[in-house]
C-alpha cells in the first residue's frame, strides 16, 4: 500500500484514488538556471497562453480497462491549429469510449474526438474541427521539452477545481521524480521520469500546459500530492514525437481524418531509476560502475534496475526484479528516453541486453514487441457486465498474462453470482476460457435462465481460483451482448450484436460440461452448512453523500445467520411429511380437508428422498407446531437488476423467508413481506426446507396496501420427490389474535434449518407510523401489526402459528429509515449494515442524504393473505396473468388512497368531537378507544380533492369506524353491491363541524409498475405510489418521475438527476409514460433539448442536455401478462427507426 494522498489532478468529479509509496530521497539537480523574467513578459505570455487553452468536459459511458464510466471536467490545449489538435492527459482522452466537448475562454463549445491515448505514458489527443471556433483569435502553444530545467519559472493555466481559468505559479524542483504511483488498480505511469514543483494543483487541471516565460509548453501537468502542494508534470519528448506522426499522417490522408500507427515498443518490463549506492548494493561490479560513469553525463547519478516483469512477455524468464541495465545493442543506457527510443525503434525486432544479476555479467536477446497488441480496442457487454482482454496496464498491475479475459464491470449478471470486478474468468459452463472469443462461443450456446458454473481468480488472492454458479437473464434486462470496437477514424466505438436475442428457451438448469444437471454446486462454493454462500462485494470508490449507490443488503446474511445460531440451541432435524389430497392439493384459504398420510413405497422415491428422510427424522425437542410447519418454509434470494430498480427500491439484494399457501400439480404460491420482494421487475430464486433444491419463483401480486407478496413458483421443477415432500400451510385467519394468547413463531435460519421459540402476543394491533424515506420508496400505512413480549431481533423472519402449526401471521420485515443526529464526513458509508454494489451505474443523487436504512419484524394478520388467494385460486374479476403456462385471473383491490393515522379519543375530545361520537366509538373498540385521522391522500387520487388533512373519520354509512380493518371491509362491500358505485358514504369531523361526504376509492392490481423507459441513461417511470404519498403532483400535468441516473450518461454530464419529474420537453408536456416516448421519439441525435422538471420539493428548473443515441438509445421495458416475461424495445437508436 502506498500513500493514498498521490492523486491524478484531472476530475473532480470522479474523484480517482491513490495508494502508493511516493519516494521522497533527495537527488543532485542539474544547476539552477537564472530566470530573468519580468512581469511584463509573463503578461505577454499569458495573454498569448490562455485562448489556447480549453475545458474539457469528458463523458465515459462505459468502464474500460483502468477507468470508470462517469462524466468529469479537465483542461487541454491546442498544439495544432491548423489541424484542430488538442493535447490532455491518457486518464482525460480515456482508453475506453468517451464523449467530450471544448469550451474555450470565451465560451465557444465544440465536440471533440479522441485520436490517440499512449497505453503507457500520460498522456493523448483530441482532435477538433477548426473552422467551428467563429470569434475567438488564438494561437497554438509550441512545446520546448528541451526547455525545462531545475529551478525554471513556470506556470500552470487550467482549469483548477472547477474554475475555467486558473493560473498558478511554480519553480520547477527536480526532473528526475520517479513517475507517481496512484491506485494498485487502476491507471499509472512508469518506464519516465516526472518532474515536481510546489504548484499545488487540484482537480480539473489535469491536461493543463506548464509553460515558460516565452508562452511555450515545457510540460504536461498530470497529477499532485494532496498532503503538500507538489504538482507532477510529465516530460513532452514522446508527446512531440507522437504528435509528429499524427501531423504527418494527417497531411497524407488530407481532408479527412484516418487512425494513424504510432510504433509503440515494449519488453513488458518496469524499470526504476536507481542511485549507484543501490546499484552497489545490489552487486553492480565497481567496474561496470565505472563504466557507465564514463559513458554517461557528469550529472548521471544512477542507473535503471528491473522493477517487475508481466508474466507472459517477452520478457519472462529472462529478467528477474534487481537485475541492472548496462548496455542495449552495445550502447550504454541509464535513462527512460533513450531505452524507449530504442524500443520504439526496433519493434518486432530483437534487442541485446547487457544486465548484471547479483555482480554476474549476462547477455539477453529480447524480441520488442508492439504495444498496441497488448492495449485492448474492444470489449463484450453482457448484462451490464464489461469484459475484455486484459491489457498491459493491469497486467503490470496483477501480474497476469496479457490478454486473459479480464472483468473491468461485472455488471449484473456476474455480480449476482459474486464475480468482482478486476476478475480474469479462467472456465465457464466447463470451458477453458484463455480469450474473450472462447468466452462468446459459450455464451452463444446457453439458453435464457441456464445456470452455468463460472471459475474466476482474482488478484487479491491469485493462488485459489473461486467457482460460482452464473444464472443467464431469463428476462430482457439488457440489450443483447454487444461487441464495441474502437473506431480511431471517428474517435466512436462501434457496437455490434453477437448473439441473438431471440430464441433459446427458458431453462433452470444447471449446465455442466455440455450436461443438464440438477441444481448443485462444486464443493468449492458449498458452504460448510450445505447452504450456497454469496459473495458480496464492496465497492472501490469513495461516494460523496449528495449521490447513493446501489447497494446490496448483504448484511442480512451475517444478521440473519447469527440470528439462526442464537435460536438454535438445539440440534433440530428435518421432518419430511407427504399430506396430500386425492388430487395432491392442499388449498390454504382458512379450511383443509381431510388428509391422509400415504407412505411412499416406490423404491426409486424411497432412494431419492434418503438423505431428507435422515435430516427429517422428528426431534423430540422440536415443537408440533415446528414439525408441521417446516415444510411449508422457503428461503427467498432476491435479485433487482440494476438497469430498472423501479419504485425506489433501496437495495440491489434481498434475503427472506416465505410461506408456501398454495401447492398443487400446477402451481405453487408463497407469501414473503415486501422488503423481501420489493418489485416484481426483479429475479426470484427459492429454496425449500423440505427439499435440497432451488428454482426461480415469479411476482405474480403486490398488495398496493399491506406489506407482502404473492410468488409463483413450478412445482413440475422440483421432480416427483420434491413435490410429494413440499406441501401448502394451513392458514387460520380467524378468529384473530388477541392479547396473552401464546403463539409459535417458526422462520429459517440461512442454512434452511426451522428454528422456533414461543412467545405471548401483547398487543395483535399495533398502528404503524412509518416515515417517508429519504428516496421515496413502499412504506406500510393503513396497517396494524402484531407485537410479541419478545424481541427477535431485526433480521429473523418466518410466520406465527398456533400449537397445531396453523398460520395465524407472517411475521415480516418493514423497511424504514432513521435520521443521522451526527454529521457524517464524505469518505463514510452511510448505513455500515448496507454493503455496496458495483454491478451497475445507476444512482440516486439528492440534496443531503442523512438518514440510515434500518428494518423491523413485526406480525402480518394472515386474512389479507387469505382473502386474496381465495380470488386467486377460485377466479376473480381482474386482468389475466400467465402463470406456469396458464392464464389466472387476478385480483384487483379497491383501497382508499389515504394515508390515516389513529387518535385516541381523549384527543379528539379537545379537538371538539362530541361525546356522543366519543361513546359511539368507544363503544366500538372498547380497548383501543382511538378515531382515525387523515394524515394525507395520495396525489391524484379520488379521495384526494375531498378528504382534508386533520380530518376524523367517523363512520361509514352511519356505522361507526375506528380501525384500518373497518375500511378496507367497506370497500370490500363496494365491490360485492355490484352496482358499480365507487364512493364511501363517510361521516367525518371537520374544524368542530360533522360533515357527510362521498369520498371516491380507487381500483388498484397487484402488479406494480409494469413499464419504465431509459431515456439519456435516466430510468424514467410514472410517479408510483410512494412518491403520490407526498401529497404533490406537479400542475404541469403531473409528468413523469426519473426514478435513478446512470453514470457516465448525458444525464450525469448534465446533472439531470433522480427524484423529479419532468414535465416538458422542448416546451412539449409528457403528463405521462406514453406521451414522453412519442416527444423524445422526434429527437434526433446530438441534438440539445431542453427539459422542463419539477423536484420533490416543488422547485421548477430548466436545464439542457445533449441526447447520444450511440451509446445511449432510448429504450423501454414493459411486462408481458400473456408471456409472463418483461420486453426490452429500442425506441430510438442510432441508425435505428422508433419501434
Amino acid at each position: 500500500m502506498g500513500d493514498p494522498l498521490e492523486r491524478l489532478g484531472s476530475e473532480a468529479d470522479v474523484g480517482l484514488e491513490s495508494s502508493m509509496k511516493e519516494d521522497l530521497s533527495m537527488d543532485i539537480d542539474p544547476p539552477f538556471r537564472q530566470n530573468s523574467a519580468t512581469a511584463e513578459d509573463w503578461r505577454k505570455a499569458l495573454h498569448k497562453v490562455v485562448p489556447a487553452v480549453v475545458v474539457l468536459r469528458t463523458t465515459a459511458p462505459r468502464a474500460f480497462d483502468t477507468e470508470a464510466a462517469g462524466a468529469s471536467y479537465a483542461t487541454g490545449f491546442v498544439v495544432d491549429k491548423r489541424r484542430g489538435i488538442i493535447l490532455s492527459n491518457r486518464h482525460v482522452v480515456k482508453p475506453g469510449p468517451v464523449v467530450a466537448e471544448a469550451m474555450f475562454v470565451n465560451r465557444e463549445e465544440i465536440p471533440v474526438h479522441p485520436i490517440y491515448r499512449d497505453p503507457v505514458h500520460d498522456f493523448g489527443f483530441f482532435r477538433y474541427d477548426p473552422g467551428a471556433i467563429q470569434f475567438l483569435k488564438y494561437d497554438e502553444i509550441p512545446l520546448a521539452p528541451e526547455a525545462a530545467c531545475v529551478g525554471l519559472e513556470i506556470r500552470v493555466v487550467g482549469n483548477d477545481s472547477g474554475e475555467k481559468v486558473s493560473i498558478l505559479a511554480g519553480t520547477l524542483a527536480r526532473l528526475d521524480r520517479d513517475a507517481p504511483h496512484y491506485k494498485k488498480d487502476g491507471y499509472n505511469d512508469f518506464n519516465t521520469f516526472y518532474m515536481q514543483a510546489a504548484s499545488g494543483t487540484k482537480g480539473g487541471s489535469s491536461g493543463s500546459p506548464v509553460i515558460d516565460w516565452q508562452g511555450r509548453a515545457v510540460a504536461l501537468n498530470a497529477g499532485s500530492k494532496s498532503s503538500s502542494a507538489s504538482a507532477f508534470f510529465l516530460p513532452l519528448e514522446r508527446v512531440v514525437r507522437a504528435l509528429g506522426f499524427i501531423q504527418n499522417g494527417r497531411d497524407a490522408f488530407g481532408s479527412k481524418w484516418e487512425a494513424v500507427a504510432i510504433p509503440r515498443g515494449t519488453l513488458q518490463v518496469t524499470f526504476l531509476h536507481k542511485g549507484f549506492d543501490e546499484t552497489r548494493r545490489l552487486g553492480l561490479c565497481s567496474e561496470t560502475e565505472q563504466i557507465v560513469r564514463h559513458a554517461s553525463s557528469i550529472d548521471e547519478t544512477g542507473m535503471l534496475v528491473v522493477d517487475s516483469v508481466v508474466p507472459g512477455g517477452p520478457a519472462h524468464n529472462h529478467l528477474e526484479p534487481g537485475d541492472v541495465l548496462v548496455r542495449v545493442n552495445g550502447e550504454v543506457i541509464t535513462q527512460f528516453l533513450k531505452m524507449e527510443t530504442l524500443l520504439d525503434d526496433n519493434v518486432d525486432k530483437n534487442l541485446d541486453l547487457q544486465i548484471e544479476r547479483g555482480g554476474t555479467s549476462l547477455e539477453v536477446k529480447l524480441m520488442v514487441q508492439d504495444l498496441h497488441s497488448i492495449t485492448p480496442n474492444y470489449f463484450l457487454e453482457v448484462s451490464g457486465a464489461v469484459i475484455h482482454p486484459l491489457s498491459y496496464q493491469q497486467a503490470r498491475n496483477f501480474r497476469f498474462n496479457c490478454g486473459l479475459v479480464y472483468v473491468t464491470e461485472p455488471g449484473y449478471m456476474l455480480s449476482r453470482a459474486g464475480v468482482p470486478r478486476h476478475a480474469i474468468i479462467k472456465k465457464f459452463a466447463g470451458e477453458e476460457i484463455t480469450v474473450l472469443n472462447e468466452l462468446i462461443a459459450v455464451l452463444k450456446n446457453l439458453a435464457r435462465g441456464a445456470r452455468v458454473p463460472l471459475e474466476y481468480v482474482s488478484y487479491m488472492d491469485r493462488h485459489r481460483s473461486k467457482s460460482v454458479l452464473v444464472t443467464i437473464d431469463r428476462h430482457e434486462w439488457y440489450a443483447p451482448p454487444q461487441i464495441y470496437t474502437r473506431d480511431d477514424s471517428t474517435g466512436l466505438w462501434t457496437a455490434t450484436t453477437v448473439i441473438l436475442s431471440g430464441a433459446p428457451p427458458l431453462s433452470s438448469n444447471v449446465y455442466c460440461d455440455g450436461k443438464d444437471l440438477a441444481c448443485q454446486m462444486d464443493d468449492s462454493v458449498i458452504a460448510g452448512d450445505g447452504l450456497l454462500e454469496p459473495v458480496l462485494q464492496h465497492n472501490d470508490k469513495d461516494w460523496s453523500n449528495d449521490c447513493k449507490r446501489m447497494q446490496t443488503n448483504g448484511e442480512n446474511v451475517s444478521e440473519e445467520s447469527h440470528s439462526g445460531e442464537e435460536f438454535n440451541t438445539e440440534t433440530k432435524r428435518r421432518r419430511v411429511e407427504d399430506d396430500s389430497t386425492e388430487e395432491g392439493i392442499v388449498i390454504s384459504d382458512g379450511t383443509v380437508n381431510e388428509l391422509r398420510d400415504e407412505p411412499m413405497e416406490n423404491p426409486r422415491t424411497l432412494e431419492n428422498t434418503v438423505h431428507i428422510d435422515d435430516r427429517g427424522a422428528a426431534s423430540v425437542n422440536s415443537s408440533i407446531a415446528e414439525q408441521v410447519i417446516e415444510p411449508t418454509l422457503v428461503m427467498f434470494e432476491v435479485h433487482v437488476p440494476p438497469s430498472c430498480m423501479l419504485d425506489g427500491v433501496h437495495s440491489q439484494h434481498f434475503f427472506g423467508t416465505g410461506v408456501i399457501v398454495y401447492h398443487s400439480q400446477s402451481m405453487g404460491l408463497v407469501a414473503v413481506d415486501k422488503n423481501t420482494v420489493c418489485v416484481s421487475v426483479s429475479d426470484v430464486m427459492i429454496s425449500f426446507a423440505a427439499y435440497p433444491m432451488e428454482i426461480p419463483g415469479e411476482v405474480v401480486f403486490l398488495h398496493p396496501v399491506h406489506n407482502y407478496a404473492l410468488v409463483a413458483y413450478d412445482p413440475s421443477a422440483l421432480g416427483a420427490s420434491g413435490a410429494s415432500v413440499v406441501r401448502a400451510a394451513e392458514l387460520l385467519p380467524e378468529p384473530a389474535l388477541r392479547r396473552g394468547d401464546s403463539v409459535y413463531l417458526v422462520g429459517l435460519s440461512r442454512s434452511l434449518q426451522a428454528t422456533s421459540r414461543k412467545s405471548t402476543v401483547t398487543n395483535p394491533g399495533a398502528a404503524l407510523n412509518i416515515g417517508s424515506a429519504d428516496s421515496p420508496r413502499y412504506r406500510a400505512t393503513n396497517m396494524e401489526v402484531i407485537e410479541l413480549d419478545t424481541d427477535f431481533g431485526n433480521t429473523f423472519s418466518g410466520v406465527l402459528t398456533d400449537e397445531r402449526g396453523r398460520v395465524q401471521a407472517l411475521w415480516g420485515s418493514f423497511s424504514t429509515q432513521k435520521k443521522n443526529r451526527l454529521k457524517r464526513s464524505r469518505s463514510v458509508v452511510v448505513n455500515p449494515k448496507v454493503l455496496e454494489s458495483d454491478t451497475c451505474p445507476t444512482r440516486l443523487k439528492y440534496g443531503c442524504n442523512s438518514s440510515e436504512d434500518h428494518q423491523f419484524i413485526r406480525g402480518i394478520p394472515i386474512y389479507a393473505i387469505s382473502q386474496v388467494l381465495d380470488k386467486i385460486i377460485h377466479g376473480a374479476k381482474g386482468p389475466h396473468l400467465l402463470i406456469n403456462g396458464t392464464k389466472r385471473p387476478m385480483p384487483l383491490v379497491r383501497i382508499l388512497e389515504a394515508e390515516l393515522y389513529p387518535t385516541l379519543l381523549s384527543k379528539a375530545r379537545s379537538f371538539g368531537l362530541s361525546d356522543d361520537w366519543v361513546q359511539a366509538l368507544a363503544k366500538k373498540d372498547p380497548i383501543k378507544r382511538q378515531v382515525l385521522r387523515v394524515k394525507g391522500c395520495l396525489a391524484g387520487s379520488k379521495a384526494d380533492p375531498i378528504l382534508e388533512q386533520g380530518d376524523m373519520l367517523l363512520a361509514i354509512k352511519k356505522e361507526p369506524i375506528t380501525c384500518f380493518r373497518d375500511i378496507e371491509y367497506a370497500c370490500q362491500e363496494l365491490d360485492k353491491s355490484g352496482d358499480n358505485e365507487e364512493k364511501l358514504h363517510m361521516t367525518i369531523f371537520r374544524q368542530n363541524r360533522e360533515i357527510e361526504l362521498f369520498v371516491g376509492t380507487d381500483i388498484r392490481d397487484g402488479n406494480g409498475t409494469t413499464r419504465m423507459v431509459n431515456w439519456c441513461g435516466c430510468i424514467v417511470q410514472d410517479p408510483h405510489p410512494a412518491v403520490r404519498a407526498l401529497g404533490f403532483l406537479p400542475e404541469e400535468g403531473h409528468g413523469v418521475y426519473v426514478a435513478r441516473w446512470c453514470h457516465g450518461s448525458p444525464v450525469h454530464r448534465y446533472g439531470l438527476y433522480a427524484l423529479q419529474w419532468i414535465v416538458e420537453i422542448n416546451g412539449k408536456l409528457t403528463p405521462d409514460l406514453e406521451t414522453f416516448v412519442n416527444v423524445t421519439k422526434e429527437l434526433e441525435h446530438g441534438e440539445f433539448v431542453r427539459v422542463r422538471t419539477v423536484h420533490l420539493n416543488g422547485k421548477p428548473r430548466v436545464m439542457t442536455l445533449k441526447q447520444d443515441l450511440h451509446y445511449w438509445p432510448t429504450w423501454d421495458l414493459k411486462f408481458d401478462p400473456d408471456t409472463a416475461t418483461w420486453r426490452r424495445r429500442t425506441i430510438k437508436a442510432l441508425d435505428c427507426a422508433a419501434a
